[in-house]
C-alpha cells in the first residue's frame, strides 16, 4: 500500500489513497511499457508516477501515468488506474477536467472489469474511442505504434 496523497480540483482538496498492491502493479506495468517504447528522440516525456500536473489555476492533479510535451510541459496523455472506492474522482471529475483542458489522450484502466477505456480529444471534448478487453491490445501513435496486450496489463503476478 502506498501513502495517501493530495489533489486539488477546482480549489477543493481531495485526499487520495492509500493505493493497493494490484493498483501499483498495474502502474508498474504501464510505466515500464511506456519507458520501453517511448522513442529516445520523442517530443514527449514520461513523468514519475503521480507527479503533480497543473492543468489550470486551482487544479493540480496526480495521474497514475502522465506523458507531457517536452517543449511546453503540456499534458499529452494521462492514465488513471482505478481501484475500488475511487471511481468517481477519476471517471467523473478528472475525466471532465482532462477534457476541458484539451488533453489529447486519456486511458482509464479498470481492474474491476479488466478493460481500458481510450479517450481522444475532439473539437467538442473527449470522445470514447474504444473499450479494450483482454483479447485486444493497447497502443498509441506516440509509442511507435507498439501494442500492449490488455490481458498482460491485468495478469496475475
Amino acid at each position: 500500500m502506498t501513502d495517501p496523497y493530495q489533489e486539488l480540483i477546482d480549489g477543493e482538496t481531495f485526499i487520495r489513497g492509500p493505493l493497493n498492491d494490484p493498483h501499483e502493479l498495474i502502474c508498474d506495468r504501464l510505466h515500464a511499457w511506456v519507458t520501453r517504447h517511448l522513442p529516445a528522440n520523442s517530443a514527449l516525456k514520461l513523468l514519475p508516477r503521480r507527479a503533480t500536473v497543473t492543468l489550470r489555476p486551482g487544479t493540480d492533479i496526480c495521474p497514475d501515468l502522465a506523458l507531457v510535451r517536452r517543449d511546453d510541459s503540456q499534458l499529452y496523455l494521462a492514465a488513471e488506474v482505478l481501484q475500488p472506492g475511487d471511481h468517481h474522482p477519476d471517471t467523473v471529475l478528472k475525466k471532465q477536467i482532462y477534457s476541458d483542458c484539451r488533453a489529447p489522450r486519456l486511458w482509464i484502466v479498470d481492474s474491476r472489469y479488466q478493460n481500458v477505456e481510450v479517450y481522444g480529444d475532439t473539437a467538442v471534448g473527449f470522445r470514447l474511442e474504444s473499450i479494450l478487453a483482454s483479447n485486444e491490445t493497447l497502443t498509441d501513435a506516440a509509442l511507435r505504434g507498439i501494442v500492449y496486450p490488455v490481458a498482460d496489463i491485468f495478469a496475475r503476478r
